[in-house]
């Protein structure tokens, strides 16, 4: 055995002790004199001159693409056959080239031998250290003819100029939607066929896309990459970091085409219209209360369904829930009727909006001659004089003297908060502290 000083390797024969040595000591004693290209070995050298002596005689049969090396032509026509004869001993998943089947490997061997000097990560393959050492040296070699934007990588110019071509040669048969690159059409087909092949060791959650399983890490490494100019703050990934910035550019590009009110985020402008439409996508399965927002449905779902209706099975979490469904859904009556007028309401309409229309407040309170326009509005006025409570939290045995005190209150019980801020999807127990929240944004 030869031993190699330059990398510590063991090695069987001179000739490789050789090649190992002229590879660390960057002695290049073979130069192309034309491209000033200069390599380790004459075997290299051969190689490489043969483009320039050879004037591409070898041609696709079907494509009229024209290669300077046989193998190379092979190694092409196989994305027509679609011949992937390199296959994985340890999982069976095939490859057309010998050395995808070589990076593949090293997925399951968890082997990372190539170091960054930089900041210690480790990598599988040369050529991804090599394309990470960009992201220290920002060095960015390809650039776009048209546009003159640059690349750290060829891959990524590739790309990139097909938003030039606007050419999508790749079409979805579930779909028929179309994409300029073959990775997109793949990622979009798991939307399809519910795939998600990419799995946290961590926690064992599956994602459909890569890159979503990266983000993912970060929530169990607490890293955060992407920093804020303004504040510092720091995120997990950068679509986060966008959103967020638009706090303090005060940027809000989704508009409402109904009212025209503007919006930061995509979310807001989504929860916003359901304003107009009425819409309440998100239904309970236990009482069928529908909900415009899943995180008010999650916090619905929270607070225990103890009362069960006798006829239908259905579950509510409230008493005068359980009742009005009875006598709305079962006994067919509307049992919200105004004090006012001969008008009657079921529970999903507004009642007090109602009396407010009415003209007149007939009803006086004999303490402060304040006048109501229902005895149940006197009635609640008249425990502000007596100290009344008659409203108990049956957690705490706190007493209130208005029920709508209590429901809010008993929020802080059950964590319930149902009102949501249009910008930042955080969430409130009382609509007032909403209200003063979103001021932060305007």
């Amino acid at each position: 055995m030869y031993s190699s000083d330059s990398s510590s390797k063991a090695l069987s024969q001179e000739k490789y002790l050789t090649a190992d040595i002229q590879t660390h000591t960057k002695k290049k004693r073979y130069a192309f004199q034309t491209s000033n290209k200069a390599f380790t070995e004459e075997s290299n050298l051969n190689t490489h001159l043969m483009p320039h002596a050879i004037e591409q005689l070898f041609a696709c049969d079907m494509c009229n693409k024209t290669f300077s090396r046989p193998n190379t032509l092979k190694r092409h026509l196989r994305t027509h056959t679609n011949e992937k004869p390199y296959v994985c001993d340890i999982c069976n998943k095939a490859y057309s080239q010998r050395s995808r089947l070589t990076r593949h490997l090293t997925m399951h061997f968890k082997e990372k031998p190539f170091v960054c000097d930089i900041c210690q990560k480790t990598f599988s393959l040369r050529c991804h250290l090599k394309r990470h050492l960009r992201t220290h040296t920002k060095e960015k070699l390809y650039c776009c003819d048209i546009c003159n934007k640059a690349f750290s990588g060829r891959p990524a110019l590739m790309i990139h100029l097909l938003i030039h071509t606007k050419e999508k040669p790749f079409a979805c048969d579930f779909c028929d939607k179309t994409f300029s690159v073959r990775s997109n059409l793949k990622s979009h087909l798991r939307t399809h066929t519910k795939e998600k092949p990419y799995a946290c060791v961590k926690c064992d959650k599956t994602f459909s896309l890569y890159n979503t399983l990266t983000c993912h890490l970060r929530i169990h490494t607490n890293e955060k990459p992407f920093v804020c100019n303004f504040c510092n703050k720091a995120f997990t990934d950068r679509t986060t970091l966008r959103n967020h910035l638009r706090i303090h550019t005060k940027e809000k590009p989704f508009t409402c085409d109904i009212c025209k009110r503007a919006f930061s985020q995509r979310s807001g402008i989504s929860r916003h219209l359901r304003t107009h439409t009425k819409e309440r996508p998100y239904s309970c399965a236990l009482c069928s209360k529908a909900f415009t927002q899943t995180s008010i449905l999650q916090k619905h779902l929270r607070v225990p369904h103890s009362y069960e209706c006798n006829t239908c099975n259905k579950r509510f979490s409230q008493p005068s829930a359980l009742l009005d469904h009875t006598r709305t859904e079962h006994l067919k009556e509307n049992p919200h009727s105004s004090d006012m007028c001969s008008a009657r309401y079921s529970p999903d309409s507004t009642l007090s909006s109602h009396l407010k229309s009415v003209k007149g407040k007939l009803y006086t309170c004999e303490k402060c001659n304040k006048t109501f326009a229902s005895p149940s509005s006197l009635t609640s006025h008249l425990r502000s004089h007596t100290k009344e409570r008659p409203f108990g939290c049956v957690v705490c045995n706190k007493a209130f003297s208005y029920q709508s005190s209590l429901k809010t209150h008993l929020r802080t019980h059950t964590n319930e908060k149902p009102f949501a801020c249009d910008f930042c999807d955080k969430t409130f127990r009382q609509r007032t502290s909403m209200k003063t929240h979103m001021r932060k944004h305007m």
